[in-house]
């Protein structure tokens, strides 16, 4: 078993629930919403063309770091294909997460793919996550025992940004108290919030404390806290009174390189909760066995 050392003394088991699969059909689908774009400009490695040759470069990357398991995400719709094809190839280290955009997803073409998680960011592509089409994925993951991701609060990419891109977002689909209809809707589902929230902390608790189904993710730097004047001591300790240790997913929102795995949040986030007195059981619940509870099936 793959293990990192941690403050208690014993190390633990990581499955991070939140990593950026940039592959090459991610840049290439970003290439085609602006005329000329090209990626010179970024500071980063290009991933190469084949998805299972990116997977075994953050396969290497995670045996670097004692990480077990990574949810990998495609940041894109259409990109699906190349997290799954990473999982194809790194059964044990992976899971497949994908964007949708329920306004123009095609569920069939997802039948013969096996994604994990789908992911919702409804400010992004600007939808209501109570509307009829944003029922469908969760009519999917309903009827094919699986999870979904929803994004809400504060919405920023890195690389639209860097690379000069709009962000027509439209935070008035980012409230978490939207998600309450839905998700006691669909109780078998799994839905997981990132970032506690990003920003709607106090609507992320509610929404978790009604809904046991609703798992808040750690992941990011949560540089959201500075809206509400808190810490991530303050954070952590509040989501542990409302949620308890085993709705927490850590997670790091690492995604490219040559940065690779952020290794600082969870040094950061293992030393907040050590130092709350954490019991290394719940430790190892948050770090992963929640979230492989919820996907290894």
């Amino acid at each position: 078993m793959i293990l990192r050392p941690s403050p208690w003394g014993s190390p633990v088991a990581i499955a991070d629930a939140h990593v950026h699969f940039f592959s090459h059909r991610f840049f290439e689908l970003l290439a085609l919403q602006k005329p000329g774009l090209t990626f010179e400009s970024l500071p980063w490695q290009m991933p190469p063309e084949r998805p299972e040759d990116l997977a075994n470069i953050w396969a290497h990357e995670m045996d670097r770091h004692g990480v077990a398991r990574a949810a990998i995400i495609s940041s894109i719709p259409g990109d699906e294909e190349s997290v799954v094809t990473a999982v194809a190839a790194f059964p044990e280290r992976f899971f497949a997460y994908a964007m949708v955009n329920p306004l123009q997803w095609q569920p069939v073409k997802w039948q013969p793919m096996n994604v994990d998680v789908a992911c919702l960011f409804p400010a992004m592509h600007r939808y209501s996550i109570q509307s009829e089409e944003a029922a469908r994925v969760f009519h999917w993951a309903e009827e094919n025992n699986k999870a979904l991701f929803v994004h809400c609060g504060v919405l920023s990419v890195g690389v639209r940004k860097k690379l000069g891109l709009e962000s027509l977002f439209d935070m008035r689909f980012s409230n978490p108290i939207d998600l309450h209809a839905v998700a006691l809707r669909y109780p078998t589902v799994p839905i997981v919030v990132p970032h506690f929230g990003a920003g709607y902390f106090r609507e992320a608790l509610m929404l978790a404390d009604l809904c046991p189904n609703v798992y808040l993710d750690t992941s990011s730097s949560n540089n959201w806290v500075r809206y509400e004047h808190l810490d991530l001591r303050h954070v952590f300790r509040r989501a542990l009174d409302v949620v308890g240790p085993h709705r927490l997913l850590f997670g790091t929102d690492s995604s490219f390189f040559p940065r690779g795995w952020h290794h600082q949040i969870f040094d950061e986030q293992a030393r907040v909760l050590y130092e709350l007195n954490l019991s290394i059981e719940d430790a190892r619940a948050i770090f992963g066995e929640n979230l492989l509870r919820i996907l290894a099936h």
